[in-house]
C-alpha cells in the first residue's frame, strides 16, 4: 500500500534514511522554474545530517547542468549535488569509444557532451562507428517515421542512448527525449547501451551508496521509481509530474502495477 505523505511531509520518515536519490526535472524543478517547497526540503535534508544527490536524466556534463540550475537561481550549496546520466554516459565514451567515428542524434545544444571528441562527429550515420543519441533534432521533434528511415540500414551499429526518459515537461509544454529515439532503434534490432535512471551505473558513479539505506524520489515510475525497485531501494511518487493525469484517474496503485513497479510513498509536490 502506497502511503500519502501530503499532510506528514517528508519530515516525516526522513529519519529511516541515509542517503536520498532527488529527480531535478519533475521534482526540484519544472525546466523553467525552481519549485520553492522542493529547495527547502533538500535543504531541512542537509541539517539533518542526511546525503542527497540531485540524480537527473539529462544528457550533458554536471558542469553544463550546474550552470543552467544555477542561471535559475538555485543555490550553490544545492548545485554541488548534481550528477547527469551524460556524466555518466561521457564516462564510458572516454573509456571505451574515444577515438572512434561517431553520429550524433539530437540538437545541437547538447554538443557539450562531445566537446572534448567532437572532430571525430561524423554529418553521415552511413560513415559513423557509433551513435550518440541525446534527443532528438529540432527539426524532427515529433516526426518518429524519420528515425525509423534513418536507422533502416544502420543497426549494426551500436547506440549509446544518454538519457532514457521517453517524456518530459517543460513547463507546460510535453516533449519527447532520447529515450523514445533509443526504443524505436531497439524495436528494430538495434543493440542500445543506456547511461541513467533507471539503470543501475548512474546511482553507483554518483556517490558511495554502499550499505546504505536509500530513498528514491522521483515523478517518472519508468524511471525515478523503476530504479530505486530494481536497487531494492524504497520509493516517493511526485503525483504531479509526468503521471499526474494518469493518477488522478486511477489512482497511485493501479497506475504503477500498470509500469511494473511498487510505491512506498506519494506526495502532490516534494514538500518538508
Amino acid at each position: 500500500m502506497t502511503k500519502n505523505l501530503d499532510k506528514e511531509g517528508l519530515c516525516s520518515i526522513v529519519d529511516n534514511y541515509q542517503l536520498f536519490y532527488v529527480d531535478l526535472w519533475g521534482v526540484v524543478h519544472n525546466g523553467v522554474s525552481l519549485h520553492k517547497e522542493a529547495i527547502n526540503a533538500l535543504k531541512e535534508i542537509t541539517k539533518k545530517g542526511k546525503e542527497y544527490i540531485l540524480l537527473t536524466n539529462a544528457p550533458r556534463p554536471n558542469s553544463v547542468v550546474k550552470t543552467f540550475l544555477k542561471k535559475m537561481g538555485m543555490e550553490e550549496e544545492i548545485i554541488d549535488h548534481v550528477f547527469t546520466s551524460g556524466e555518466a554516459s561521457l564516462s564510458y565514451l572516454k573509456k571505451n569509444l574515444i577515438d572512434k567515428k561517431f553520429f550524433h542524434v539530437g540538437p545541437p545544444r547538447d554538443i557539450d557532451l562531445f566537446k572534448d571528441f567532437k572532430e571525430l562527429k561524423s554529418n553521415q550515420i552511413e560513415n559513423s562507428e557509433y551513435i550518440i543519441c541525446t534527443g532528438l533534432f529540432e527539426e524532427h521533434e515529433e516526426d518518429l517515421k524519420y528515425y525509423k528511415e534513418l536507422f533502416e540500414k544502420n543497426l549494426k551499429k551500436k547506440m549509446i542512448c544518454t538519457n532514457p526518459d521517453l517524456i518530459v515537461d517543460r513547463g507546460n509544454k510535453r516533449e519527447l527525449c532520447a529515450g523514445s529515439i533509443a526504443i524505436i532503434f531497439e524495436k528494430m534490432g538495434g543493440e542500445v547501451v543506456y547511461f541513467g535512471k533507471p539503470y543501475p551505473e548512474v546511482y553507483n558513479q554518483s556517490i558511495d551508496n554502499k550499505d546504505k539505506k536509500v530513498l528514491s524520489i522521483g515523478d517518472n515510475l519508468n524511471t525515478d521509481i523503476k530504479g530505486a525497485n530494481l536497487l531494492n531501494y524504497d520509493s516517493l511518487i511526485i503525483s504531479n509530474g509526468i503521471h499526474k493525469n494518469e493518477i488522478k484517474e486511477k489512482g497511485i496503485e493501479e497506475t504503477a502495477k500498470s509500469y511494473e513497479t511498487i510505491c512506498n510513498y506519494i506526495q502532490s509536490e516534494l514538500k518538508w
